[in-house]
């Protein structure tokens, strides 16, 4: 999961780095549409590196709700793609395709070893804010045996999520969480992040 996810980041890196070569072209792909490598975008980019730059062409291979920004997307279009624009879009798109293939074929052969494991993802699915990458996530940092966690108070500790123990005069001061699992806080903080913009359930409201 771990390498996944890193995997996952690398391919960030470089979607960011297509939009720093647009808008190095006064491209602004990404101030019109969410998915700047979504099909209609990919589409638009494929067409820029074939050589064709007027707006209208470009702009009319936008599909579904893209279309209705079709003026907003025209001037987002008008830019001056060179030589040298293409050839480093070309090398991002193919590193990007090939961190694709590798991440899907990665997921597949996750996916056969989780099987054994699938009342216990079910069980953590149950959580708001929790997806299927998150519980797996969960369920190899912590394992499927909780029996060597005396309590949850326990397994907060190990993860790093329980406040720290601070006394002073018989008094608790405060005192930051220990490091724990690095890996497993970062999970949870990403669920806490989905939970927080959640409604209607007890974990949002606390």
């Amino acid at each position: 999961m771990r390498y996944r996810k890193t995997l996952v980041q690398q391919r960030t890196q470089q979607i960011n780095r297509v939009q720093k070569v647009l808008e190095t072209a006064n491209i602004k792909l990404s101030s019109v549409a969410s998915d700047v490598l979504g099909k209609s975008g990919r589409d638009m980019l494929e067409a820029l590196l074939a050589g064709i730059s007027d707006v209208e062409s470009l702009a009319d291979l936008a599909r579904g709700r893209l279309r209705a920004k079709l003026p907003a997307l025209r001037e987002a279009l008008e830019g001056r793609v060179e030589d040298t624009h293409r050839i480093l879009l070309r090398h991002l798109l193919d590193q990007i395709d090939t961190l694709e293939e590798v991440i899907e074929k990665l997921q597949s052969e996750i996916d056969q070893l989780l099987l054994p494991y699938e009342a216990r993802l079910a069980l953590l699915l149950q959580i708001p804010g929790i997806g299927r990458i998150a519980a797996a996530a969960i369920l190899a940092e912590i394992g499927d045996d909780m029996t060597r966690f005396p309590s949850a108070k326990h397994l907060s500790s190990w993860a790093g999520v329980a406040p720290g123990n601070r006394q002073s005069g018989g008094k608790r001061l405060k005192a930051a969480s220990n490091k724990g699992n690095t890996h497993l806080r970062a999970v949870l903080a990403e669920a806490v992040w989905v939970i927080s913009h959640t409604k209607d359930n007890y974990l949002s409201a606390q």
